[in-house]
């Protein structure tokens, strides 16, 4: 069988994305998935996003990273599953979607820049004194003062799998303080190696970075190795809510492929 796909990037996050409301892709085949996301053997992606029909939303988004394994919510993948909803008719610009961790709002502007909401955060807790946020996927924050000093792949990989985090262990993040707001290296799990820009990531080293002390301010720029975020949120009485993820979602092509 063919199927048609969509190639995006958010911000070098890259995602292969299938309208699979005729439900003609099979999610439980994880072998596929992952030759799929194979950068050798596939298309190659950072993750895979099926877009479903959902009867109480515009439609619903299952992610799945790149080992084949469904995913919790992928925030760059949101905002280019909400480009993408525009491009097929499938959403108008003010969207409405349903995801691994709820229902999420996005606005698409006509520069490609995409809007989502996020959802309320009320888990976050501090771990050998950095701190560790569920932005709808688990993340640890590790503050320095040059990330790109750091070995993210190895320093990263034994902070994912450390047994503070068992048993689904966590993604963690290399955050550094700059003039203009923060710059964000990123170790994924399910991909199981730094990626280029993380949504959920981000969002989750701004939030930690205004708890820490850095910044007062409602709206956090992000800098990453793939690009520029912006991160709203309010924050009182210890929950953050109004959590805004703002940044491009960029078509890159479209293909078909047998499976």
């Amino acid at each position: 069988m063919t199927i048609t796909f969509n190639k995006y990037q958010g911000a070098g996050n890259d995602f292969i994305i299938i309208d699979n409301r005729d439900a003609v892709f099979n999610p439980s085949d994880s072998k596929l998935i992952n030759r799929l996301c194979d950068r050798r053997f596939g298309i190659g992606a950072d993750g895979l996003i099926l877009i479903s029909s959902f009867n109480e939303a515009d439609y619903e988004m299952k992610y799945f990273n790149s080992d084949g394994k469904l995913g919790s919510l992928c925030g760059n993948g949101g905002r280019c599953a909400a480009h993408f909803a525009l491009k097929q008719n499938i959403a108008g610009k003010n969207q409405r979607f349903m995801a691994f961790d709820g229902l999420h709002e996005a606005e698409v502007r006509n520069d490609a820049i995409v809007r989502l909401q996020m959802a309320d955060v009320n888990e976050f807790g501090i771990v050998e004194g950095n701190y560790s946020i569920n932005t709808g996927s688990p993340h640890y924050m590790v503050f320095s003062e040059d990330i790109d000093k750091i070995n993210v792949n190895k320093e990263g990989k034994a902070l994912r799998w450390s047994p503070k985090f068992a048993p689904g262990g966590t993604n963690v993040n290399f955050v550094q303080i700059t003039d203009n707001g923060l710059y964000v290296r990123t170790f994924e799990r399910g991909v199981e190696e730094e990626t280029l820009a993380c949504g959920t990531g981000v969002t989750a080293s701004a939030i930690a970075s205004v708890l820490a002390g850095h910044f007062d301010r409602p709206g956090i720029k992000v800098r990453t190795k793939g690009g520029n975020l912006e991160v709203e949120f309010t924050i009182r009485d210890k929950k953050v809510t109004n959590v805004w993820l703002t940044g491009p979602a960029t078509f890159v092509f479209e293909g078909k492929i047998g499976i």
